[in-house]
């Protein structure tokens, strides 16, 4: 009796340890610099928008790609509407939620209209995680989105700290998506299409990173739902039965025609696909109907090349 006592103890403990295990997560804040009364750098080109709403709506769409495409992750956000938050309100939110990540997004601005990239902030070189990181990041702009990348700066490039680096208690970076005084580089971050592709390429650089450091959190989801414009269209990942392939050539928070003139150089049918998701974008944009993997890594190259520099691969 004493035997089995003990053997139903171990088998309790291994069990408990495996529930453990499966429900290690991360938690990421994300930042949208500024809100509120406190505009950022404001914007002198007709019809494009402040600072503080870019930053909105790119973090909205960095935590829907991380939500989607991740699992083990928790996001948390220290605004979600045009609202004012202070620095050090955001500092606390990072630092009381226990955060591993703290991404904070921005636009940039300059005197010279000439002036134009991305920027990756850290408080000093020597966090070498977030310095790690903050490179990924300009490295997904510049080889990835296509994007001018000034490099990774620290307090001594700036001349002064930045309070949300300095005393968030985490790997923390703070992007600057591209300068809203340099007309080409604002049009671009005030388009749907440009904010996604900035989104999308610090994912990108997150995703892989994380996976790097903890190697003993599954980040991948195992099955991946979504439904079609009438809600019917379902996939599971786990099932190889009737799989294909297609290349996600966008995504928007907004329904797109798929005869919209932005999708001409491709010179293929557009599917529109409806997400069963709470996320900042709902509609996902696919070409192509592919029998295999290989066969769509295939046509990737040339969809990249026909301006989709951020087309993937996606199971049907």
């Amino acid at each position: 009796m004493r035997n089995l006592f003990f053997i139903l103890i171990s088998f309790l403990l291994i069990s408990s340890g495996n529930l453990f295990a499966q429900s290690k997560q991360i938690v990421v804040v994300i930042d949208a610099g500024h809100g509120g009364k406190d505009v950022g750098h404001e914007t002198t080109i007709a019809g494009h928008q402040d600072e503080k709403h870019l930053n909105l709506k790119m973090a909205k769409f960095l935590g829907g790609y991380i939500e989607k495409y991740m699992t083990n992750v928790k996001v948390i956000y220290t605004r979600t509407d045009d609202s004012f938050v202070s620095l050090d309100n955001r500092v606390d939110k990072a630092n009381n939620s226990k955060a591993d990540y703290f991404l904070s997004i921005h636009c940039n601005g300059n005197d010279s209209k000439a002036v134009r990239g991305t920027e990756s902030h850290v408080h000093s070189m020597s966090a070498a995680k977030s310095v790690t990181l903050a490179r990924q990041i300009e490295n997904q702009f510049s080889s990835r989105a296509g994007r001018h990348s000034r490099g990774v700066k620290d307090q001594s490039d700036l001349q002064h700290s930045l309070q949300v680096l300095k005393f968030t208690q985490m790997t923390s970076v703070l992007v600057e998506c591209g300068f809203i005084t340099n007309e080409k580089e604002a049009n671009y971050l005030n388009s749907t299409y440009g904010q996604e592709i900035i989104a999308s390429a610090i994912f990108r650089a997150f995703r892989d990173f994380v996976k790097k450091q903890h190697p003993d959190i599954s980040f991948t989801k195992s099955e991946t739902t979504t439904s079609s414009t009438n809600g019917s269209s379902t996939t599971n990942a786990n099932s190889s039965e009737n799989l294909t392939y297609a290349i996600q050539i966008a995504s928007s928070k907004e329904w797109v025609d798929t005869d919209d003139a932005r999708w001409k150089s491709l010179g293929m049918t557009i599917t529109r696909v409806q997400l069963n998701t709470t996320s900042a974008y709902k509609y996902i944009y696919t070409v192509g109907n592919y029998a295999n993997k290989l066969e769509a890594n295939a046509a990737l190259p040339d969809i990249q090349k026909k301006g989709f520099k951020d087309a993937i691969v996606v199971k049907r």
